[in-house]
C-alpha cells in the first residue's frame, strides 16, 4: 500500500472534519468535557494531527495545550499540577501536544529526572487519571508511531526546511541515537499507565496522512452517540446594495504584490 496522496486525504478528511464539528456541538449540549493525549515519536507526526482536529473547531472552546520546560516554580511543585490547570471546562476540548508523560518519555531516557521520581509517576499516573475520568472528564491518549527510517528522513526534512526548521531542537538530535531506549521506556509506560479507564491506542504514522485519519475515526468511534442538529440560522437578504470597504486617509495599507 503506497503512501496516501493528498486529494485522497483531503476528500476523506472533510466528512471527518464535519462529524467532529458535530460532536463538538454535543460536548457543548451535554456540557461534556474531553482530553485528547498526543504522545509518540520525535517526528511521528502529533502536530499535523492536532492541526487536523483543531483546525476545524471553534477556537474558543477547543484549545491545544503545548508546554514549555518547567520553571524552576513549576519544579518544586506536585507533578501534575501545571497541567491539571489546563484541564477542559463544561464544553471543551484540550488537545495536549505532549503531556505529564513527558515523565515517563524525554525525562527518563534523557536523564531528566530522579530514578525515585520516575518510579513514583509510573505509580501515580493511573490514580491521575482515573480521577480525571470519575469527575467526568472524556480521557483518550494515542501513541504516534513511526520506524526509526521515517523519523531520520523527516529530521533531515525538517533541517534542510526553513519552515520546519523550529521543529526540530538539539534534544531531538540528542536522541536520534535512542530509538531502542525510547523504545523500552515506552513499554513500560504502557505497562504501568494502560488502564481500562484510560487505555493506550497506537497510531501507525508511517503514512502521515493515513494515521491522521485512522486516529480521528478512532476518536469519533469512541465517544457517545453526538447527533446534535446544528442551530438553525438564515442568511436573509441585505436591506440595500452591498458597500465597499472604505479606506482612511493617513492608515497605511499593505501593498499589493500578488
Amino acid at each position: 500500500m503506497g503512501e496516501m496522496d493528498g486529494k485522497t486525504y483531503r476528500k476523506a478528511l472533510e466528512p471527518l472534519q464535519e462529524e467532529l464539528n458535530a460532536m463538538h456541538r454535543w460536548l457543548q449540549h451535554t456540557k461534556r468535557r474531553l482530553v485528547v493525549v498526543f504522545e509518540g515519536r520525535d517526528t511521528a507526526g502529533k502536530g499535523g494531527a492536532i492541526n487536523a482536529v483543531a483546525g476545524c473547531l471553534n477556537p474558543r472552546a477547543c484549545r491545544v495545550v503545548a508546554l514549555s520546560k518547567p520553571s524552576d516554580r513549576e519544579q518544586s511543585q506536585w507533578y501534575f499540577q501545571r497541567y491539571a490547570v489546563h484541564l477542559p471546562s463544561a464544553g471543551e476540548i484540550v488537545l495536549f501536544d505532549r503531556s505529564w508523560y513527558n515523565r515517563a518519555g524525554v525525562e527518563k531516557v534523557m536523564g531528566f529526572c530522579q530514578e525515585e521520581e520516575y518510579q513514583r509517576f509510573l505509580e501515580d499516573c493511573p490514580k491521575f487519571e482515573r480521577m480525571l475520568v470519575a469527575s467526568g472528564i472524556l480521557l483518550f491518549k494515542y501513541w504516534f508511531a513511526c520506524d526509526q527510517k521515517a523519523q531520520e528522513e523527516r529530521l533531515a526534512e525538517r533541517l534542510a526546511d526553513p519552515v520546519k526548521r523550529w521543529k526540530i531542537s538539539p534534544i531531538d538530535l540528542a536522541a536520534r541515537g535512542k530509538y531502542g531506549d525510547y523504545t523500552v521506556a515506552r513499554d513500560a509506560m504502557f505497562a504501568a499507565t494502560d488502564i481500562p479507564e484510560a487505555p493506550w491506542t497506537l497510531v501507525d504514522m508511517n503514512d502521515q496522512k493515513r494515521g491522521r485519519l485512522n486516529m480521528i475515526r478512532h476518536l469519533l468511534d469512541h465517544l457517545p452517540d453526538h447527533e446534535i442538529a446544528p442551530e438553525p440560522l438564515e442568511l436573509p437578504p441585505l436591506e440595500r446594495k452591498p458597500m465597499k470597504e472604505s479606506y482612511p486617509k493617513g492608515v497605511a495599507r499593505a501593498k499589493s504584490v500578488y
